[in-house]
């Protein structure tokens, strides 16, 4: 009886070595991006701000169901229930070390200006224009072998295109004839500030 079994032979030795490399190789790019993207004292600090603010400007704490998006740019355990929202122009982020408040080698206060447009109450659905630049210091922090913002904690700051859908799809979504005159107001409100 012949056995079919192939005894292996210097060919598959040296592609199954290969193969071992290969494999190593993509497990430690995968490592490295997972450090990279948790934002490890390796990295510049500004670029956790850079991040969140980012998010925050498309709006992504607008939804209690994004905390989970946000946690690991924040040192904070949760993020409170906000009564309103500023509606942003645009921001500038302060990348320039030089301007930053050195704590220490492991805390700077790293600035961030806003253009504030004003404000959305959502008691009582309406735009409150308050035009401004505001200017904010983010405090970042090593905490557990990564850059965390530890303070402010600010309501959040949306930009005024992403607020106006944001109010669009609510409109898109409410059944009551009252509510959608309201969100209209709102959103046509929204639409005028400069």
């Amino acid at each position: 009886m012949e056995h079919w079994v192939r005894q292996p032979g210097p060919d598959s030795r040296h592609s199954l070595h290969w193969l071992a490399i290969a494999v190593s190789f993509a497990l430690l790019l995968t490592w490295s991006e997972g450090l990279t993207q948790t934002y490890g004292l390796l990295r510049d600090p500004v670029e956790v701000v850079k991040k969140y603010v980012s998010l925050d400007q498309r709006g992504i704490r607008l939804e209690s169901i994004s905390w989970e998006t946000i946690k690991p740019y924040v040192n904070w355990k949760e993020e409170p229930s906000w009564g309103h929202v500023m509606v942003t122009g645009g921001y500038k982020i302060v990348d320039d070390i030089k301007q930053w408040e050195v704590i220490s080698m492991m805390e700077v206060l790293i600035p961030v200006e806003y253009q504030v447009l004003g404000a959305v109450y959502w008691e009582a659905p309406g735009f409150l224009p308050e035009k401004q630049i505001e200017r904010v210091k983010f405090r970042v922090k090593a905490v557990g072998g990564r850059w965390r913002i530890i303070e402010p904690l600010l309501p959040p700051h949306v930009g005024q295109k992403r607020m106006i859908n944001y109010v669009r799809q609510a409109m898109l979504q409410e059944l009551e004839p009252s509510r959608l005159a309201i969100l209209t107001a709102l959103r046509d409100e929204l639409q005028k500030a400069k």
